[in-house]
């Protein structure tokens, strides 16, 4: 085999390694018992040690050396798939196998100790673990190196290539706009009353419509399916096997319905990947922020709109009869109602970026040494106050709701409110090359969309950096002002 061919089979092995792992992984959140915790650690440390050793291997460094000598011309899924290893393999090898096994073995314990004092709503039954994570994590990022910033190196990992304080100048420019927004759409909102659509929506029947919709939308159930979990995430086991979790309440269908739809605007990226490359970049996707902008596309966008109810709300009021008694224009204004809460996965689309932005300045804090860890939170109640306006009632409902932190995953959030920014700027895209697409979608049909996100998203997978796919998609770089149009004229119209 050439040198190019050699080291795709050695990095297909490593994603095997990885694709066992996320099995493993995806069980631990949705069916693995209490007591089956300990050993998981212990298998999916393993794992993480083996994938680590394969890809930091001196043949894994000569190969790469070997092809970028090769010259393979630019712009070809050779070219991108030498820039991608090496890219894994600089990180890969500035972190000692023991170190990775180390943080994987405290990330799968860490996940069970949160989920209980989530449900406990107990931050001192957390603290010890959550003060391990970050001492490991800031580890990590001294391992990883990094300038101005330590958070620096772990907003790399998601997003290649950006930096701290441009997100945070971002995150200056749209706080006080979004802020600004709040007042009015909440006024605007209180017209439909909060308990409007109050009632009792069976599990098996939200089931059965959520499924109905992400099938229609364009996601492939013979190579996925939805299941159960406390926190809901998007996983892809391998290149025919993408898995999606949802929550449900009987009292809110609206809650498990968005969650699917978020998932499964993942899980249609997932899906849309070049399989004949899945496990190399040019068979991955780009960047968390431009992943989020595919979930957020899908679910506020799509869902989110009064064309999505006038076509859905007979078929909506066959699971839940008593949505016949309502109008799609009721069923929308419900949907869409903004009113400041503390759940972010829950949250309105005008407040969510203000729950991002919150957990962006804490992980600043926490990586950088300007927070303590026990000390989390009194700080997390103040500044959520700040920005909603909102006392936070208990851990739960506050720094103890998100899963993300237990398995190290510091340097993520910011990606949703990126996601935000270039779903909007999508969309505006997409309506600009097919005129036609709004009728598509009233009608309900989204092959268009998806096809358009295909060519344009979807296909590329890590041949370009998010701001050069951004530019190329819509013309381009990501801007900020067009988000802020959707919400003025989707809330405040």
């Amino acid at each position: 085999m050439t040198p190019y061919e050699e080291l795709s089979a050695r990095f297909r092995e490593a994603a095997r390694i990885k694709s066992i792992q996320a099995v493993l992984g995806w069980d631990q959140e949705t069916f693995l018992p209490d007591k089956a915790a300990a050993w998981r650690g212990e298998q999916l440390s393993w794992l993480a040690g083996a994938h680590h050793r394969l890809v930091t291997a001196p043949e894994t460094a000569a190969g790469i050396d070997a092809c970028e000598a090769a010259g393979f011309a630019a712009d070809t899924v050779e070219s991108t798939n030498v820039r991608g290893w090496r890219r894994d393999y600089d990180l890969a090898a500035k972190l000692p196998s023991a170190f990775v096994e180390e943080l994987s073995r405290t990330t799968s314990e860490a996940t069970h100790v949160w989920a209980e004092a989530r449900r406990r709503s107990d931050f001192a039954h957390y603290r010890p673990m959550l003060e391990k994570l970050v001492s490991l994590t800031r580890q990590k990022a001294d391992l990883l190196g990094w300038e101005a910033c330590r958070y620096d190196a772990l907003l790399d990992e998601y997003e290649p290539g950006a930096r701290t304080t441009d997100i945070s100048a971002l995150f200056a420019e749209l706080a006080p706009q979004i802020a600004a927004l709040v007042g009015p759409a909440t006024e605007i909102s209180a017209r439909t009353p909060a308990d409007l659509l109050a009632g009792h929506y069976p599990i098996a029947a939200q089931q059965a419509f959520n499924r109905e919709v992400a099938e229609a939308f364009g996601f492939d159930f013979f190579a996925g399916r939805i299941d159960t979990t406390t926190h809901p995430f998007c996983t892809s086991l391998g290149p025919e096997d993408t898995r999606l979790t949802t929550r449900y309440d009987e009292g809110d269908f609206l809650s498990s319905l968005y969650g699917v739809l978020h998932e499964a605007g993942h899980g249609l990226y997932e899906q849309g990947l070049n399989k004949s490359e899945w496990s190399l970049p040019a068979g991955d996707a780009c960047s968390l922020g431009i992943h989020e902008s595919q979930s957020r596309l899908w679910e506020n966008h799509i869902g989110g709109s009064e064309a999505f109810w006038n076509h859905w709300l007979p078929r909506a009021a066959v699971h839940f009869p008593g949505l016949a008694a309502f109008t799609p224009q009721q069923v929308a204004a419900a949907a869409r109602r903004v009113s400041p809460s503390f759940i972010r996965v829950d949250a309105d689309e005008v407040t969510y970026d203000l729950h991002i932005i919150l957990r962006f300045e804490i992980e600043n804090l926490l990586i950088n040494g300007g927070l303590e860890v026990k000390d989390l939170p009194e700080a997390w109640n103040a500044r959520f106050r700040e920005l909603t306006g909102l006392t936070v009632p208990d851990d739960a409902r506050g720094c103890l709701q998100d899963i993300h932190w237990s398995f190290a995953g510091f340097g993520y959030f910011c990606t949703y409110t990126l996601g935000n920014l270039n779903a909007s700027q999508l969309m505006r895209a997409a309506r600009r090359d097919d005129p036609g697409l709004d009728s598509s979608l009233a009608s309900g049909q989204y092959a268009p969309l998806l096809n358009w996100l295909r060519s344009r998203v979807h296909a590329h997978g890590r041949r370009w950096s998010a701001p050069e796919l951004m530019r190329n998609a819509t013309g381009e770089p990501t801007r900020a002002d067009y988000h802020l149009e959707y919400l003025r004229a989707k809330f405040l119209a």
